[in-house]
């Protein structure tokens, strides 16, 4: 008999439905997975110089150690949509877990005396950082995917938004912890090792604890995926559903200016004499807010489900608070404004991922949610990438640097208002185009619905027969 038949009755929705206790184990498994993949990741970007002191390399290569995982992400995307919606969710987890623990021992290897390899030992962190990068993609296209096929209808939003936001929580922790472990080149070993701890334990708990990619009995209707179309299949009614397209040009935009913002804070910041210390806090600020934002949005949008709404509301109070930050950040002594700013562009602009993820598996039901979400991070990671080409080759040498706090290597003190402006003004086009053209309707509540409507028609037509 299965041990785990503890079971309780899935909310609005009729028998046979359940949702089993096991669920919030699974979301414990990838929010570790997906917070240590972050801080993977990120190991290295708050310490490159000490990084590049310590490996004998330039801060080029170092710098690649974090930009692998771009470039990885977007071919490795695409297997990872095959893997989650034709193989299913218990494989995506743990390739994900033990590619994201191998990955995290070898980086250690650069370290160890007897497999030195000289001035080569970057290579270990390379090898390290690329099997990372291939399992990010498993793992961030998980949450969508655990929420719509271990939980009910009235916990779906609640459990992606707690799935999909661990990864910036571990990008967040990864900026605080590797400056306070390594004060020196030589600190390096120690690093490695705190953070292959988590990647070790998630893989410990994902190999013993994720057993069946479906629960025994499905949460809801949706879930049963009886009318679910081939992966190609899938592919196809994407490329012609409108709704979806907007969004995922829209959201992946989104995402990419924020990748795009969190890269450039401190370098926009230094120009105009902000320090390294405020350019931290304001970034730590902003995915804080984010975080805080899309717990609150998430409950609520699993209350009201008026997913459409919320991001259209989300967007533009966004690009609002882009255009305050863009004008403010080329202005001195304005702490307190731009940490303010800073909060409040996380709170609504951050906060709207995890909602948007929901909101494009409602408009493209019954498409498995491993596709709709992958393609909206593939395309967030490539328009992520011509933004900052963009970005970068709009920057001209600031003339009245005197006050900059940027340093020498950084290339200089570069002028970064019209950058600012340009990406002021794509997240308002966004927004506007978004709230004008973006409709839909609901076509996975509404088929858990129906179902329902069905259900209770045939119930009582069973019950007038028998009384007759």
């Amino acid at each position: 008999m299965d041990a785990e038949v503890d079971s309780e009755s899935s909310e609005g929705q009729a028998a046979p439905f359940k949702v089993y206790k096991r669920r919030w184990l699974l979301l414990a498994v990838v929010c570790l997975l997906n917070a240590s993949n972050g801080m993977e990741w990120l190991t290295f970007a708050p310490v490159a110089d000490k990084t590049a002191e310590y490996f004998h390399t330039t801060m080029n290569i170092v710098n690649w150690l974090s930009l692998v995982f771009l470039v990885i992400s977007v071919p490795m995307g695409l297997l990872a949509i095959w893997i989650l919606d034709t193989i299913g969710l218990k494989c995506a987890i743990l390739l994900c877990a033990w590619l994201n623990m191998i990955g995290s021992i070898i980086r250690i290897f650069s370290t160890v005396s007897f497999l030195s390899l000289g001035s080569l030992n970057i290579i270990y962190l390379l090898v390290g950082q690329c099997l990372c990068a291939v399992a990010q993609p498993l793992i961030i296209f998980s949450p969508t995917k655990l929420a719509a096929v271990w939980f009910p209808e009235h916990q779906r939003a609640t459990a992606n938004m707690i799935g999909s936001m661990s990864n910036p929580l571990g990008m967040l922790i990864a900026n605080l912890l590797s400056p306070v472990i390594v004060k020196e080149g030589k600190d390096i070993p120690l690093m490695l090792g705190v953070y292959a701890g988590p990647a070790v334990f998630a893989c410990v708990l994902a190999t013993v604890g994720v057993h069946n990619k479906v629960p025994p009995t499905p949460p809801s209707v949706s879930a049963t995926h009886l009318d679910a179309p081939s992966f190609c299949g899938g592919l196809k009614m994407l490329m012609r559903n409108g709704p979806y397209i907007i969004l995922t040009l829209c959201l992946g935009g989104g995402v990419a200016i924020f990748t795009c913002y969190s890269a450039l804070l401190e370098q926009v910041l230094c120009a105009n004499g902000y320090s390294d210390l405020f350019a931290g806090v304001t970034g730590a600020l902003f995915t804080v807010s984010g975080l805080i934002g899309a717990f609150f949005l998430g409950l609520y949008v699993d209350k009201t489900k008026k997913f459409t709404e919320a991001c259209k509301i989300s967007f533009c109070l966004a690009a609002l608070l882009g255009i305050a930050f863009a004008v403010v950040s080329q202005l001195r002594n304005q702490t307190y404004v731009l940490a303010t700013i800073s909060s409040l562009f996380g709170l609504f602009g951050f906060a709207v991922y995890p909602v948007a993820l929901e909101l494009a598996v409602e408009c493209s039901y019954p498409v498995g949610e491993g596709t709709t979400s992958g393609l909206i991070f593939i395309t967030s990671q490539l328009l992520g990438v011509l933004f900052m080409i963009l970005f970068q080759s709009l920057t001209v040498e600031k003339e009245n640097a005197s006050l900059s706090t940027c340093t020498t290597d950084q290339g200089g003190t570069l002028d970064w208002s019209t950058p600012m402006l340009v990406m002021a003004g794509l997240w308002t086009f966004i927004a506007c185009f978004f709230t004008v053209a973006f409709h839909t309707n609901y076509k996975r509540i509404y088929a858990e619905t129906s179902h329902a409507c069905s259900v209770n028609k045939t119930e009582d037509d069973f019950a007038v027969t028998g009384q007759t």
